[in-house]
């Protein structure tokens, strides 16, 4: 089997005609996956919910947790673009880690990566319900439940996903400028009216609460903030030279995150004066401050927190359904994930199956909370705090895998393009990168649910490898079709 992937039988599942079916191709622009990219991470939204907690652990100086965090996921962009120049795919890590360590491989990260990331999604479509009301409950003392604005808002979602690429990135680019424009508008009002009080110290070491091991202990959150950062690679097959553009849109995304993080950060410290408890208190910090400097104006913020989730609604599952497509296509998942619409060229089994299973982890958490011992309802903001943990674990395996793959990737397939620095060094470095948060996640001594995730995580991840092992004797084919539909080939 070659490196073009040309080698071998051409997949059988998701097909018509006898040949694969593929996804309209280069039709999005190195902007366009840019802008979803940054959409999926939803800056507004991981931070009205992140903050407060990554404040409390790391002290005033919690914006140096955000830079190292950006530091990090620049190394795991790294990887990501190196692996997308030489074999750029919609499956993006399960063609990775496929390609090089084989088909059980691929498998597997198929299933961690897919069920990780739906995980995930479930805290995203969660929020998106949850802020809704929290925002027309403060502004009109309406109080439907959470659910229902959940649903409503993941159906609009997925109608406007199977309506096409090109339309539903448009729509998350939308979004994503609206919730950048209303945070920088409020960081920069928040430190003019604050103009008198700017200090260095949210920047000075000293100034971490318990030094390096309170920046450490906020790290994973930290990360998470930033999760959404990898979705231009499963879109590598709808983009013009995704050789190019996909590295591009990962690192020019995840520098104008670290940026923009590092003001809104900035900001809220400042607005709170440097007071971390009470920051910590408050149920969404930014919030707080644009309504102390705004007033009446704050609702700007809303609109901003409510468009943010809509961007990561489209942006997340569009890109991560991706995923589950590709593994279908080339037969790592049932055939039936791997259809494409005739006409508009969308995923939509993956689509609508992906945004049902995530709706349906919510239901059950929820039946969870209330046939719990507590017996009481489930608390959006708190599920999203709990279902982001344990999906953040799988997704880190899988990130874990990526970048132990790249250096053998490339000493295998491409020689003569091999670069100690660019693909020892750095992989090496993210690998770390990953086992700070990986250990911040799985270590014992935890408050339920989180003392469970890393045993469900290694159950999950048990499972896999067994059905992976299944699958491929059954089907010795497997290995030639990981990998085999290459974005830009014709």
């Amino acid at each position: 089997m070659t490196e073009s992937g040309s080698a071998g039988p051409p997949p059988t599942s998701g097909r018509a005609g006898g040949t694969p079916q593929r996804l309209r191709g280069g039709v999005l622009g190195m902007a366009d996956i840019a802008a979803a990219t940054m959409a999926n991470v939803g800056p507004a939204m991981s931070f009205f919910f992140g903050f407060a907690f990554l404040a409390t652990t790391a002290g005033v100086a919690s914006p140096l947790t955000i830079m190292a965090a950006g530091a990090a996921v620049a190394l795991f962009g790294n990887t990501l673009a190196e692996f997308s120049r030489a074999h750029p795919s919609a499956g993006s890590f399960t063609t990775f880690v496929g390609k090089t360590f084989g088909p059980v491989s691929a498998v597997t990260t198929a299933l961690l990566a897919g069920l990780g990331y739906i995980i995930a999604m479930a805290s995203v479509i969660a929020i998106s319900g949850g802020f809704m009301q929290i925002t027309l409950n403060h502004y009109t003392g309406v109080d439907l439940p959470w659910i229902i604005w959940t649903v409503l808002l993941t159906g609009l979602s997925v109608v406007l996903m199977l309506r096409g690429i090109v339309v539903s990135t448009k729509w998350a680019g939308y979004f994503f400028g609206v919730e950048m424009l209303v945070l920088v508008v409020v960081s920069i009002a928040a430190l003019f009216e604050h103009r008198g009080d700017l200090s260095v110290a949210p920047f000075l070491p000293s100034h971490l609460t318990h030094g390096v091991r309170g920046l450490a202990a906020g790290f994973p959150l930290a990360v998470y903030l930033f999760i959404g950062w990898e979705n231009s690679a499963a879109l590598a097959e709808e983009t013009e030279n995704p050789r190019r553009n996909v590295g591009r849109a990962v690192f020019s995304s995840v520098a104008i995150m670290t940026v923009s993080y590092i003001l809104f950060s900035y900001a809220t410290v400042t607005g709170f004066g440097y007071d971390v408890q009470r920051l910590g208190d408050s149920r969404i910090p930014f919030i707080d401050v644009a309504q102390h400097t705004l007033g009446a104006l704050a609702l700007l913020a809303y609109v901003g927190g409510l468009t943010s989730t809509l961007g990561v609604l489209i942006a997340g599952i569009n890109s991560q359904a991706r995923l589950v497509f590709n593994a279908g296509r080339e037969g790592l998942l049932p055939s039936f994930f791997g259809y494409v619409h005739p006409t508009r060229r969308t995923p939509n089994n993956a689509i609508v199956t992906f945004a049902a299973t995530a709706l349906l982890i919510i239901v059950g958490w929820g039946l969870g909370h209330v046939l719990g011992a507590d017996g009481g309802q489930m608390n959006p903001v708190v599920f999203f705090a709990e279902s982001s943990s344990l999906g953040a674990i799988l997704i880190l395996l899988v990130y874990l895998a990526s970048n132990i793959a790249l250096p053998l990737y490339y000493r295998r397939y491409r020689p003569q393009e091999f670069r100690i620095v660019r693909h020892v060094v750095l992989p090496a470095a993210g690998a770390l990168a990953v086992l700070v948060p990986l250990y911040y996640l799985a270590k014992p001594g935890q408050p339920a649910p989180y003392s469970w995730f890393p045993y469900a995580a290694l159950g999950t991840l048990v499972a896999a490898v067994c059905y992976a092992t299944l699958l491929v004797r059954r089907d010795p084919g497997l290995a030639d079709r990981v990998g085999s539909v290459v974005a830009d080939a014709e």
